[in-house]
């Protein structure tokens, strides 16, 4: 029985919760799992919720428009935005907050669209920052912009489909019927199961032209009228033609956008006052920051935000004697102030989505507008056809006006009356109701000329609209002649910019940073200080964490690189001038923290590799060592991380960074010690070379320490040292233990 159950679950997809299967434990396979219950939400979320449509709207808008515009918002003047959003839980079934967000972003207050469709009145925050929060629905008013009668056009005349909203209590449009390429002119991002869509605007004034010139010819350059996005925080685009093509072309690529500013030398300032659309006043002062705190820009002495109801503002206090233009190409390159933006013109048609270029939506909207102007068309077209049949019943009754009253005084029954009308003047049913409809003051001869004299005019009217439907050419003519009108009333200039290559002048090359002596410090848990030699003369004893100590301190200078060795047999890469200048009485930099090391990963050591001429030592618990030329480490490309540093068959214990051969103390868990000249060891290229034998071990016996002789301890090194390896080394005497330096060790 429960096998024949779980059948027919797969093959009639029957709902497992439905009576007679609940409690019931099936075993069901993976891919029917997915069919069954994924498939359904995925394009549920497709076709219902993330991706916009031909009329330029996702689902959320189109419902939230559509209350307004039933609301009479259109006109009348504005109403609490609560009311609005309970409103449109008739057609949303999403919740409030999520209604009343997406009129935020239509507002003309939030700022997030080149041509907003809401009308709102108090605080509906900002689309270039994060902070600036929206008041709740309580406080806002709101209405219909004056563009949105171009949206709602028609949408009476049965120019789209209307159907059931989710409770089946009222009828809403599946599309507004809007009189120009609004998907092509609103912003609109969404992000479905498996897929999504990010829709740059377009000026308005220019989209239109580029309609018409599409519609008089569909192989036209679009370049030549519609050069670029334009965007409603405005900045400017750094245009290269030949992305912008395969993007029209496409439907997929991106373009990058900077903000705009202003010096202003009296105050030795600079003035952001437009920023890139993806990008927030909050993200581009943090990146700052962190700059200025890192070191990287030193340029600045203070960076504040001050927009107010004049528009947005960020202020950039310099330093004595700074370039502004070098500092702003520095910032473009560091900061969001200069982001990029990623197209994918992903929309649905027909209920399926698909990734279209320029021309490939200019082709489908134009064919989905003629298509309402058909409708609405014909819709007109029955309308007059039945205005002019009544026109001609009462054109008949004026043939004797006294036979029509007689007729209606002469019958008894009611219900008689009608039949009488249509056989006394052979009329037919909906021509006598009409005729037996006339007021008794409007029976008189000059009303009935009048209204009869109407029946040239419609069946003119009724030619012309017939001639409409038959001809693709007049369907065009009007759709060219709306798009004017919509230029006309609603067109405004560009807000962004194009900056050619030609007239960026970008300096590539960066300001070193300044080089000066500086001793550096790593603890053994990792922390790292770059202090220089006045404020050393100046402090006091090192500070470090309870049970961390000094490891490694050296003598160099500020633009000295750095190797920092790991225990996942990684090496980063940086340089002393990415570290803050500190003192003794502070902890330092944490190194995992600072160079994004993995979770778990440790510094096993630190070295400065100079101009990479030497070698580097590797000593590993199993008696192996392995002699690696620094040279391997070295990269043409600015690389931060390299892995594969060293070979991680055996725990390391130990890493030195030499110039040229010398001799080294290894040390056993057997108490047994072995000096040998790193000359013995034949250099290699591979990083994750497993070394050669050098300390001979017997069974369970380990190397656990290493040292450079100078530092080991040893008095007579004639007795440990050793002219072939591997070998077992000697027993080590009482007087040659004495304090070893140890490097770095990793943990583990």
């Amino acid at each position: 029985m429960a096998k024949k159950k779980k059948e027919e679950v797969l093959n009639k997809k029957i709902d497992p919760n439905v009576e007679g299967l609940r409690g019931e434990v099936m075993e069901q396979a993976i891919c029917d799992t997915l069919e069954l219950n994924y498939m359904p939400y995925a394009m549920s979320v497709i076709v219902s919720r993330a991706i916009p449509e031909i009329d330029g709207f996702k689902p959320a808008h189109r419902k939230l428009l559509y209350t307004m515009y039933k609301m009479g918002l259109l006109t009348g003047g504005r109403t609490k935005s609560a009311n609005i959003v309970g409103a449109t839980m008739r057609l949303n079934p999403h919740g409030d907050a999520a209604i009343y967000e997406t009129m935020v972003r239509l507002s003309r207050g939030n700022g997030a669209l080149l041509h907003p469709f809401v009308d709102s009145k108090g605080n509906f925050g900002k689309v270039y920052s994060k902070d600036m929060a929206y008041a709740a629905s309580r406080y806002t008013e709101a209405k219909l912009e004056s563009i949105c009668a171009e949206i709602f056009r028609d949408i009476d005349s049965d120019t789209v489909d209307m159907t059931d909203n989710y409770d089946g209590t009222m009828k809403e449009p599946t599309l507004l019927p809007t009189t120009f390429p609004n998907v092509l002119v609103s912003n609109n991002t969404g992000i479905a199961v498996g897929m999504a869509s990010n829709i740059c605007g377009f000026n308005l004034r220019e989209v239109c032209e580029t309609t018409k010139a599409f519609i008089r010819n569909p192989n036209c350059d679009l370049l030549e009228t519609l050069p670029a996005p334009d965007f409603p925080t405005g900045g400017d685009i750094l245009y290269d033609p030949v992305e912008m093509h395969r993007i029209y072309e496409q439907g997929r690529g991106s373009f990058k956008v900077r903000g705009r500013w202003r010096y202003q030398k009296e105050g030795n300032l600079i003035e952001i006052y437009e920023i890139p659309y993806t990008a927030s006043t909050e993200a581009i002062i943090d990146k700052v920051s962190e700059l200025i705190k890192t070191g990287k820009i030193r340029e600045i002495n203070d960076m504040r935000d001050e927009t107010d109801l004049s528009g947005l503002k960020l202020t950039i206090d310099l330093k004595r004697g700074v370039d502004p233009d070098k500092l702003m190409q520095k910032l473009f390159r560091s900061t969001p102030l200069e982001d990029s933006f990623p197209c994918n013109f992903n929309i649905l048609i027909a209920g399926s989505p698909r990734v279209m270029g320029i021309r490939e939506i200019l082709e489908e909207w134009v064919a989905w507008r003629s298509e309402g102007i058909r409708r609405r068309t014909y819709f007109q077209l029955q309308r007059k056809k039945e205005k002019l049949h009544l026109l001609l019943g009462l054109e008949k009754i004026l043939l004797d006006i006294d036979k029509a009253i007689a007729i209606i005084r002469g019958t008894e029954a009611e219900a008689e009356v009608i039949p009488n009308l249509m056989i006394g003047f052979g009329i037919d049913e909906i021509q006598a109701n009409f005729v037996a409809e006339i007021k008794l003051r409007n029976i008189n001869k000059e009303y009935i000329l009048k209204r009869t004299a109407e029946t040239e005019e419609l069946e003119k009217e009724i030619a012309d609209l017939e001639k409409i439907l038959k001809s693709d050419a007049r369907v065009k003519t009007i759709i060219v002649k709306e798009l004017d009108e919509v230029s006309k009333k609603y067109g405004t200039d560009r807000k962004t910019g194009l900056i050619y290559d030609h007239e960026i002048q970008e300096d590539l090359t960066e300001e070193p940073a300044p080089d000066y002596p500086v001793t550096i410090f790593v603890s053994r848990e990792g922390y790292f200080k770059k202090i220089t030699p006045q404020s050393l003369r100046m402090s006091g004893e090192q500070k470090y964490k309870e049970g961390d100590g000094p490891a490694f301190s050296c003598e160099t200078t500020n633009q000295a690189e750095l190797l920092v060795f790991t225990n996942r047999a990684q090496v980063y890469k940086t340089r002393c001038e990415a570290f803050a200048d500190g003192k003794a009485s502070v902890l330092g930099d944490y190194l995992p923290q600072k160079l994004g090391m993995d979770e778990g990963e440790t510094v096993v050591s630190v070295c400065l590799p100079g101009d990479y001429n030497g070698f580097m030592l590797f000593v590993y618990e199993d008696g192996k060592a392995a002699k690696v030329e620094l040279s391997a480490y070295a990269t043409k490309s600015n690389r931060k991380k390299l892995t594969g540093a060293y070979c991680d068959k055996s725990p390391l214990k130990a890493v030195f960074c030499l110039r040229e051969d010398t001799q080294i103390a290894l040390y056993s868990t057997e108490g047994r010690a072995l000096i040998f000249s790193t000359a013995q060891l034949a250099p290699k290229t591979s990083r994750t070379t497993q070394g050669v034998a050098v300390l001979t071990l017997k069974k369970k016996a380990l190397l656990h320490r290493a040292a450079l002789l100078e530092n080991s301890g040893i008095v007579n090194a004639a007795r440990y040292r050793t002219k072939t390896i591997p070998a077992a080394g000697a027993i080590l005497k009482d007087e040659d233990t004495g304090a070893v330096q140890l490097p770095l060790e990793p943990k583990n």
